[in-house]
């Protein structure tokens, strides 16, 4: 589709101030659509409108649906820099870079005040609290977890809730898989805990090497004391260490903190991806995809610059961009230097982040739920990001053939190698959940970050005494009731049920948190439905043959293709018998015991015929 030409004619443009501002174009319903700076606003503005003279494949199709233009005179471009970046953040226009809606980016939060500190992904607005440590920001949500799963893998802080911590009376699973000290019930020293912290604290800031000699020293010190379990585990956690160091030694000769952010284009698709180096090593490396943004690279790498760094206290000292900026006021208002080298060592930073920006392009999500995953987490007050998702539903046939069902989400998407099919032996609903749940997580360690529940208030607690039976105390459950027990695809008023929660959450019809725990709740269902049809459909195929020893799917085929029936076969002699291809004297005595096993008279059809006597 062609854009349709702009109504702006040139007596309209010549009548913009050619002084520094800010600009904003709105459609025919006032909808502000982009947002931009210029020092001379009447030269800027004319230039979306003269053809040819901008090349950015989308500036056509911002102006064909400009109908007015808004400016704001500042009196330096230092204000303007500063007032455009507050109307994105405000405004939210369609053809601008936001970064992660109106919010900031994901950080790593350590309550350092806690007695017992927990650390996890957070997103705040705004300049965090000074009573945590934060670590980031993470633009990238996947880099944030990926950071989180390693050091939860490396040092085995408390994963469970505040209420789990200070009412449990024995330790969960997660001790028993050596990622947890199980400080809630007192099986590590508040030192030992604390010597965690300080570990982590110290491979967040880079410190890589002091972490290593302090686990090579307490390693030291537990073979001293013939400790040689807890010598095993400092091994292996060295090896751990040493093994993730090496595959992200991307080494730089000056040992110094910084950010590196290289922007690929291609088309109306653009990618910016930041790598963090600390004492010279790579530390992490996220990308950044955008669409049908109209801000050329300067534009957009000047709003990532203030939207990441302006606000946020966790910063370095340096960061290389791809692109050269003219602003001479950005490095004030970020505090940081920039430079764009041309060659050396630091160019090769670059090259390197420009190729992950190149990568990222290819590899783009065609969908993000990210921030949907995001929100659930936040609006349900759930301990963890759920990341991956499981969801059980029942079903019976008016009490026939009870089965049980439980489908993975990952990512907000189906994980179909994950589905699993279960025979139940009850048809009540509380048995059957407690059932299919115990066998559930009896079968693997891999726990889910959310359980869902379709139900409500009673297999919620069915669940939680399921887990609590099993010492899992970190996984997240709800129990998610469709009005009047529905189970159609309509927009209807769900109640959440959430453990320790007096009162069920109500989403609203149209958020698409609730959307999503409704397309799981449904595709658990029609799992679990297929599935019984599959058992109906079975059953209703099955034959007394099917009991018979040596008599397989094979035997059974030729015999009723040979006869006709199951009745026939019965009444047939075992010189007809022996005429069927296979059949050998071993399967003429099964087939003559199963038909004395089976009087005639037991039959409702037909006249008797002699057989074997």
């Amino acid at each position: 589709m062609n854009p349709t030409p702009s109504s702006f004619c040139s007596s309209e443009l010549q009548k913009f101030p050619p002084l520094p501002g800010v600009y904003l174009m709105k459609n025919n319903r006032g909808k502000v659509l982009y947002i931009g700076k210029a020092i001379n606003l009447k030269q800027r503005i004319k230039s979306y409108f003269i053809p040819g003279r901008d090349g950015r494949i989308m500036v056509p199709f911002l102006t064909s649906q400009v109908t007015t233009i808004d400016v704001i005179v500042v009196s330096s471009e230092k204000e303007a820099l500063i007032l455009e970046n507050n109307l994105i953040k405000t405004h939210h226009p369609k053809y601008n870079a936001l970064l992660k809606d109106d919010k900031t980016f994901l950080s790593l939060m350590l309550n350092v005040n806690h007695p017992w500190p927990m650390l996890k992904i957070v997103r705040l607005k705004g300049r965090p609290p000074a009573d945590n440590l934060y670590f980031g920001p993470y633009p990238n949500g996947y880099a944030a977890r990926q950071t989180l799963e390693l050091l939860r893998l490396l040092f085995p802080l408390r994963q469970c809730s505040d209420h789990e911590l200070y009412n449990r009376t024995r330790p969960c699973i997660l001790y028993d898989m050596k990622k947890c000290l199980a400080p809630c019930c007192h099986l590590c020293t508040s030192e030992q805990y604390q010597t965690l912290v300080t570990q982590i604290t110290a491979f967040l800031r880079g410190q890589d090497r002091s972490i290593l000699k302090q686990l090579h020293d307490q390693l030291k010190q537990a073979t001293e004391h013939l400790q040689f379990e807890k010598a095993q585990h400092f091994y292996q956690l060295i090896q751990a260490v040493e093994k993730t160091l090496a595959s992200q030694t991307v080494q730089q000769v000056d040992r110094e903190d910084l950010d590196v952010l290289a922007l690929a284009r291609e088309g109306d698709s653009i990618a910016v991806t930041q790598q963090q180096y600390r004492e010279g090593c790579l530390i992490s490396s996220h990308s950044t995809c955008f669409h049908q943004i109209v801000q050329d690279d300067e534009e957009l790498l000047t709003s990532f610059l203030l939207q990441q760094y302006q606000d946020h206290l966790d910063k370095p000292k340096l960061i290389l961009l791809s692109h050269s900026l003219y602003s001479s006021h950005l490095s004030e208002l970020i505090g940081c230097e920039i430079q764009t080298p041309k060659k050396g060592d630091k160019k090769r930073l670059i090259d390197l982040a420009l190729l992950n920006a190149q990568i990222a392009l290819k590899r783009a999500p065609t969908k993000d739920v990210e921030n949907i995953l995001l929100s659930l987490e936040e609006k349900l007050s759930l301990t963890h990001y759920p990341e991956r998702i499981e969801c059980v539903d029942q079903s019976h046939l008016s009490g026939s053939e009870p089965v049980s069902a439980i489908i993975t989400f990952l990512e907000g998407q189906p994980s179909k190698k994950d589905y699993r099919k279960y025979k139940l032996k009850t048809n009540d609903d509380y048995s059957g959940l407690k059932e299919v749940l115990t066998r559930r997580f009896r079968e693997t360690q891999t726990l889910p970050d959310l359980l869902v529940i379709d139900g409500g208030k009673g297999h919620l607690t069915i669940a939680l005494e399921v887990l609590s039976s099993l010492n899992i105390s970190s996984v997240d459950v709800l129990a998610l009731a469709k009005e009047a027990g529905r189970h159609d695809k309509g927009l209807t008023q769900e109640k959440i049920f959430l453990p320790h929660v007096l009162e069920p959450i109500l989403l609203p019809k149209h958020s698409p948190e609730l959307l999503l725990l409704q397309s799981i709740r449904d595709e658990a269902h029609r799992y679990v439905l297929n599935f019984q049809k599959t058992r109906r459909k079975k059953q209703h195929f099955q034959s007394e043959l099917d009991n018979i020893p040596g008599i397989g799917p094979v035997k059974k085929k030729r015999l009723l293709t040979h006869f006709g029936s199951v009745k026939q076969i019965r009444l047939a002699t075992e010189e007809e018998w022996e005429k069927v291809p296979g059949i050998t004297k071993k399967d003429l005595e099964s087939l003559y015991q199963w038909r004395k096993a089976h009087p005639f008279d037991d039959l409702s059809f037909g006249t008797e015929k002699p057989g074997h006597e």
